[in-house]
């Protein structure tokens, strides 16, 4: 290819296809957003019915949207989704895994059954959907898949075991689709956000020392919006990321790098 081919249609969209898991609210809705806005039609799988915003916000882009009502623990369910969407627009260009959970406890305390809660959505339906995708992207020689990883793929953190366990397998499972479906034209990377001000992080943000904490190590000096996840998420689908596959991208306000 030579440099002079380079374009901004490379970020382009145009009639692609995406499917956003959780993309209803949250970040969900920022991504799913982002990509009406760069040109592509949206299949949303939700838990719930609560969509009317996210609609009037694709609809005013210009783009298409279907909702799809599923629970993504449930591994039948699954496949349901793929085949609705090929149903619906007749392939699949994208697959963000946004869908997640969080449950808080020490250690200590922890339940089995919120481990199992929180692992059968941040990673079982991870990987069972992606699994399900690249079984059509594979066929159409062409894709991708975006996994929504986390500061908890690269630390520790504290009174969220299985959410730290579920979000280096993502780093893991992101890096292990990479390799076998590289040479098929498919590219799967990872997002890690940082401390994102969304519904999940609420209980953090009203614990004032706990807060300040965080701030005080964020270079930038704030809390990320939804809307600087915004543009990531379009590069990662578009032309312009083909020769990026495996990597988990910190969008994190420099936090990793103190």
């Amino acid at each position: 290819m030579s440099l002079g081919n380079f374009s901004l249609d490379y970020f382009s969209l145009t009639d692609k296809v995406a499917i956003v898991t959780g993309g209803n609210t949250g970040l969900g809705q920022g991504y799913a957003v982002a990509l009406a806005k760069a040109g592509a039609d949206l299949f949303i799988v939700t838990y719930d019915q609560n969509w009317e915003e996210t609609r009037a916000l694709i609809e005013e882009a210009g783009r298409k949207v279907h909702f799809h009502q599923a629970d993504l623990t449930d591994t039948k369910a699954i496949k349901g989704v793929v085949d609705s969407c090929l149903d619906v627009y007749g392939k699949i260009d994208i697959l963000i895994n946004n869908a997640g959970t969080i449950r808080r406890a020490p250690l200590l305390e922890y339940k089995q059954e919120d481990w199992n809660a929180v692992m059968d959505i941040n990673l079982n339906s991870v990987y069972f959907l992606s699994q399900e995708v690249a079984k059509v992207m594979v066929e159409q020689k062409s894709g991708k898949i975006i996994n929504i990883a986390s500061m908890l793929s690269f630390q520790g953190g504290k009174f969220v075991p299985p959410y730290t366990a579920s979000k280096h397998a993502v780093a893991g499972i992101t890096k292990a689709f990479a390799n076998e479906l590289g040479h098929h034209n498919v590219q799967i990377n990872a997002i890690a956000p940082g401390y994102v001000a969304t519904e999940n992080t609420a209980p953090i943000r009203a614990d004032e020392k706990r807060n300040a904490e965080i701030l005080a190590r964020i270079p930038a000096g704030r809390w990320a919006d939804p809307s600087d996840l915004q543009g990531v998420v379009v590069f990662l689908s578009s032309q312009a990321s083909d020769y990026m596959n495996g990597h988990i991208l910190a969008i994190d306000g420099g936090w990793l790098a103190r």
